[in-house]
């Protein structure tokens, strides 16, 4: 079957990343908003579909989230798939068929890329990669193309230094290696000319210049926008408490987790010394697995460890079997300590909690390497913009970020906990015995 039955006309810039796709297996992809990618990657893999000649070819869209896939690129994929003689639409399952040579793609969600375990695919667009997780191309994604020889292309707008800013600088490399298989592509409205200068120069008034850079100009050293933990973590990499941070024995391991909806886990691992030092030294997160896997885990680490912290909502009992996580865990060799709940103001326990992580932020040191993703949440934890008023809104976004930093947000509280007790009783105390 030849393109031509696709009616889609490629801009200069988007046929420069076709080209660049029929020559390397990896492309990275760094544009500027409105300069048509949704559009590209739904057309890429429609014409890829169609004219693989494999056993039941698979094509992915990858969108940060299930629900941004549907109401970004489903349409697309619906409306360019519409003329192919052969196509078949599967609204609930956001996919398109081709019966001819018995093809798919089919639209996903990054918030749960656990659900790609087991697929294979022959080639797969992860779009906004920055707001996926840190975890989603290496540890998922990758392997359901190695069998076939897939091909990924990765591709968003900077926001801020995480996973996608590392991609990219991986892909800058090999290509400057010589290495076939890769390339890298970034196209800034200032060099595309596809925007109008009188859009651009009324976005550049009504925005931040960290705003304008991002979003216009590609810069991924631009703050992401409404990062609640931005200042702590520059501080922390300007204070080099980013650094290798090795375990050790003389010190117990504390655990703090965050038991996420769906079974998600997210774990940092802490040492404390005498002078105040916290030492986060690792990081696990996964989902969808039971308490039988984190026992093994936590054994493979061979650590000597302390106590394990889960917040409160542990204790409950589930109806499915009666029984609350914490009995589970304790029933299979975990014994937990609840961490403590703050006294809640009028800004709620969540607020309280991220100003206690604030506080104590100036103590923490993490280790690059293994607590990294860990970290890239924390620096993507945000609060989301509200355009109508012009303001941030109270709470903060919930996604994949938020497992980690909750489970953070414990760890802080508990170490604040002893000192307002402290405090308390202090207070408490009648003023003749204050010499005590």
């Amino acid at each position: 079957m030849s393109e031509e039955v696709i009616l889609f006309h490629p801009r200069e810039q988007q046929l420069e990343i076709h080209r660049a796709l029929q020559k390397a297996r990896f492309g990275v992809v760094v544009c500027h908003r409105r300069m048509g990618k949704t559009v590209l990657a739904v057309n890429e893999l429609i014409r890829s579909a169609i004219t693989c000649d494999g056993e039941r070819p698979r094509f992915g869209y990858l969108a940060p989230t299930y629900t941004q896939g549907k109401s970004t690129a489903f349409d697309y994929l619906r409306a360019y798939s519409a003329d192919i003689d052969g196509s078949v639409v599967n609204q609930s399952e956001l996919r398109v068929d081709f019966a001819f040579n018995q093809s798919q793609v089919r639209i996903y969600g990054a918030d749960n890329p656990d659900s790609l375990r087991g697929l294979y695919f022959d080639g797969v667009v992860l779009d906004e990669h920055g707001l996926h997780q840190a975890r989603t191309f290496t540890e998922v994604v990758l392997p359901t193309l190695v069998d076939r020889g897939g091909w990924a292309l990765i591709m968003g707008t900077p926001n801020g230094k995480n996973q996608f800013y590392d991609m990219a600088e991986r892909a800058k490399k090999e290509e400057a290696a010589g290495n076939p298989d890769w390339f890298f592509k970034e196209f800034r409205a200032s060099d595309t000319g596809l925007l109008d200068r009188e859009y651009l120069a009324q976005a550049k008034s009504l925005m931040t210049p960290d705003e304008y850079a991002q979003e216009f100009e590609c810069s991924f050293e631009a703050a992401v926008k409404g990062a609640i933990y931005s200042k702590e973590l520059e501080a922390a990499r300007a204070e080099k408490r980013i650094t290798v941070v090795p375990y050790d024995p003389a010190l117990p391991v504390d655990t703090d987790w965050d038991l996420g909806i769906g079974d998600a886990m997210a774990i940092w691992f802490s040492q404390s010394t005498r002078g105040g030092e916290v030492r986060l030294i690792d990081y696990y997160e996964a989902s969808g697995e039971g308490f039988p896997h984190y026992i093994q885990m936590l054994a493979a680490k061979k650590y000597v460890y302390g106590k394990h912290w889960a917040p409160h909502d542990i204790q409950v009992r589930e109806l499915s079997s009666g029984r609350s996580r914490l009995e589970v865990a304790q029933s299979q060799g975990i014994r937990f300590e609840i961490t403590p709940r703050l006294h809640q103001s009028v800004g709620g326990e969540v607020e309280e909690g991220i100003h206690a992580l604030r506080m104590l932020f100036p103590r923490l040191w993490f280790d690059a390497e293994r607590c990294k993703a860990g970290i890239e949440a924390l620096a993507h934890y945000r609060r989301d913009y509200n355009e109508r008023l012009s303001e941030f809104k109270a709470t903060p976004v919930h996604d994949w970020s938020s497992h980690a930093s909750d489970a953070a947000r414990g760890l802080a509280v508990r170490h604040q906990i002893p000192q307002e007790a402290k405090k308390r009783r202090a207070n408490a105390m009648p003023k003749d015995w204050a010499w005590t």
